[in-house]
């Protein structure tokens, strides 16, 4: 059994957060590139690599559960790639797909900021500087 008791209680990775920013993310993996191709396989092909490999490089020492990324940043970039993910789902859902399904994007995206105050307060507090 693990103790979660001793583990450190990290801002904003409790599942429901975890979740829905996961959901806003699986979404903007998915639609941007999809809605890129017709135009640019190029830049379909560099939205993947923005939207996975930027925070698989990049990310706050003590942020992630699983442990940190190669390359440390501060905070305010992790909580900017989190709003590049918010902003490239809502684009895509509304190129993509019709007015109810990008409705509810756009409203899932538009949660998740509030769902990541906690988070986002502790990225910029001064222990993550």
């Amino acid at each position: 059994m693990i103790d979660t008791k001793s583990e450190p209680k990290r801002p904003g990775h409790d599942n429901l957060r975890g979740g829905l920013r996961f959901a806003t993310e699986l979404i903007a993996w998915v639609s941007t590139p999809w809605a890129l191709w017709p135009h640019s396989i190029a830049l379909a092909i560099g939205a993947v690599v923005l939207l996975i490999g930027l925070p698989t490089i990049f990310s706050t020492p003590g942020d992630r559960p699983g442990g940190d990324a190669p390359v440390a940043v501060p905070g305010i970039v992790t909580i900017l790639l989190v709003l590049i993910q918010l902003v490239a789902a809502t684009a895509a859902a509304w190129v993509l797909w019709p007015t109810w399904t990008a409705a509810t994007v756009t409203l899932l995206c538009l949660i998740v900021p509030f769902t990541e105050l906690p988070r986002w307060r502790h990225l910029l507090s001064a222990t993550h500087q």
